[in-house]
């Protein structure tokens, strides 16, 4: 199918919480197999995290739910030999392994990458951590909140008399997740397959600053904090209107003069503290309470309407509910249906369309070890050896 590029590829996703779970549905919206291997009687930490206590209590978290749709569960104990030796033989059948545990970690379990390869020298190995395999903080422990301020993202989000703030949603551990999908999906396409990848969800942070880090190194500006001003031009940034407000993005010339021109403000145009773009940008908070003067008579969805339709690009600040009824968001498919036992839950599909069609999870959120008759069985295993391996703690 168009959607499953990844159809035939096998996944043993080893991670917890959010990175690596992310990194792993993002290639099961793919098509790809991917086999969860949680731990005996509590498996991944996020089965119990969430805005639901129920849910929690279930082993099922939303935290869980969000990420791990289209997936199979099995339980192993990976501290007992027999449990290692059963990961040896799924790392033969399989294409790729992810895991997100400390550097250092599978390597003492005995399982590390070199001594996985061996069992299958085609394995792609990724490991996702908060700072990578090696380095001076290779052993911290590191969460989210821990890298956003670590990479210098908390430094630069707020305002001069607000930062460091986080930003409102786990960036550190979506972007490290979303490098760690875009690694494998190379590393399959490469010929003979076989590769250990080292993510590190700060490294992913720092490249996706981008311009704010190209500043520094090549401009020698120091990065700091400004609210919700674009540095990079003006008026770019977020006004206030009669109700809500609006961002509005005049980066270039002819967007200005428009933008002056339709709010009746010709004057701003002769104005010596606003005649080119360095000028507006020096000269910025004067800039934008002059705008609001006008902008703040009429609503946000005025102006948004008839600014875009100049050419001046304009956008409302949406709430989370209000983007998902958004009819942009709803009307493409992003939030699909899937039925959970009885009950239907809402989840994100793939944020790619192929072709046309949205790649869409196929199977709810898996209960714990809900797939070990089937996979364990695809191994050689007897319902015998299986019963006896659960009794023994091993599965």
């Amino acid at each position: 199918m168009a959607t499953e590029p990844l159809q035939g590829v096998r996944i043993l996703d080893l991670t917890n919480v959010l990175a690596g779970p992310y990194c792993c549905y993002q290639l099961a919206l793919m098509g790809a197999e991917v086999i969860k291997v949680e731990r005996p009687g509590s498996g991944d930490l996020a089965r119990v995290l969430g805005a639901d206590p129920a849910r929690n209590a279930a082993g099922m978290g939303i935290s869980f739910l969000a990420q791990n749709a289209a997936k199979k569960s099995v339980t192993l104990n990976m501290k007992d030999d027999r449990g290692k030796a059963l990961l040896k033989r799924l790392v033969k059948q399989a294409d790729v392994l992810v895991e997100n545990f400390r550097p250092g970690v599978m390597d003492r379990l005995g399982l590390g990458p070199e001594v996985l390869r061996a069992e299958n020298p085609e394995l792609i190995y990724c490991a996702i951590s908060g700072f990578g395999q090696d380095g001076p903080r290779r052993k911290d422990p590191a969460y989210d909140q821990i890298v956003q301020g670590i990479s210098g993202v908390m430094s630069i989000t707020g305002a001069a008399d607000t930062a460091p703030y986080r930003a409102g949603f786990p960036l550190a551990d979506t972007a490290g997740g979303l490098t760690a999908a875009f690694a494998i999906a190379a590393a399959l396409n490469a010929r003979p397959r076989g590769a250990f990848l080292d993510i590190s969800m700060t490294e992913a942070v720092v490249s996706a600053m981008g311009w704010v880090v190209s500043n520094y190194l090549i401009g020698g500006v120091t990065p700091g904090a400004h609210g919700n001003e674009n540095m990079t031009s003006a008026p770019s940034g977020t006004f206030q209107t009669a109700d809500n407000p609006i961002n509005i993005a005049a980066n270039r010339d002819e967007q200005w003069q428009a933008l002056a021109a339709h709010l009746d403000r010709a004057e701003l145009l002769e104005d010596p503290r606003y005649l080119t773009r360095e000028d507006r940008k020096q000269n910025r908070d004067a800039l934008r309470q002059d705008l609001e003067k006008t902008l703040r008579l009429r609503s946000a969805a005025d102006w948004v309407a008839e600014l875009n339709a100049l050419g001046v690009p304009t956008g409302p600040v949406l709430s989370v509910p209000e983007v998902l009824e958004d009819p942009q968001i709803a009307g493409r498919g992003l939030i699909c249906e899937l039925d959970t036992g009885g009950e239907a839950v809402k989840l994100a599909g793939s944020p790619v369309l192929i072709d046309g069609e949205r790649p869409k999870p196929q199977s709810p959120p898996p209960e714990l070890g809900a797939d070990a008759q089937e996979i364990w069985q695809g191994l050689g295993l007897s319902a015998q050896e299986i019963q006896e391996l659960q009794q023994g703690g091993i599965l």
